[in-house]
């Protein structure tokens, strides 16, 4: 669990016990300003790109923001960059509810979940949060991870754009946008 306002804090590392995410979760406090690119740089590269590379694990992140920054070092390119190099799927949950109708924040969070193939949620009532949580859970559940090695493909650490599609239009893929 890592909450951010100028800094990020993990209040919880990784684990599969409810109970102590909850206690994270309890741990969190609002502060001043947003570093929200920073918290996805720092948790992708320090957190999620660390996984051993021994062993499959597939590395989702899920942030519950309004997509505004104000305190960032990092950009949101830096941040989607990480979030790609360490091959984490990233799924947002917007809390924007500016009445001035500013949505600015929306597509920010809408341009890193899809950078990475994730998903972003913009739920109605504070009930559906949970409901959005849930629709995360089982579409983590049912994914598939596809692999590609192209003939004579050099390992120089550049990007790679990736597009992937359905013959049949009435499916919608959601996948990176390329790989490192």
């Amino acid at each position: 669990m890592l909450g951010f306002d100028s800094t990020a804090e993990v209040t919880q590392d990784f684990t599969d016990q409810t109970e102590l995410l909850s206690k994270g979760v309890r741990m969190l406090r609002p502060g001043g300003g947003t570093a929200l690119y920073d918290a996805i740089y720092f948790v992708c590269r320090d957190k999620l790109a660390k996984a051993d590379p021994g062993i499959a694990v597939r590395r989702a992140g899920g942030i519950l923001s309004d997509g505004r920054d104000n305190q960032s070092h990092a950009t949101r390119e830096e941040a989607s960059e990480m979030a790609l190099r360490a091959e984490a799927v990233v799924y947002d949950i917007s809390t924007n509810v500016n009445p001035s109708g500013d949505r600015s924040g929306d597509k920010v969070l809408e341009r890193i979940a899809e950078a990475t193939g994730g998903r972003v949620f913009f739920p109605f009532h504070i009930e559906d949060v949970a409901n959005d949580f849930t629709a995360i859970q089982d579409e983590l559940r049912s994914q598939y991870a596809i692999a590609y090695k192209p003939s004579g493909f050099a390992f120089d650490g550049r990007f790679r754009s990736i597009e992937i599609s359905t013959l049949d239009k009435k499916y919608k893929v959601r996948s990176r946008t390329g790989y490192y």
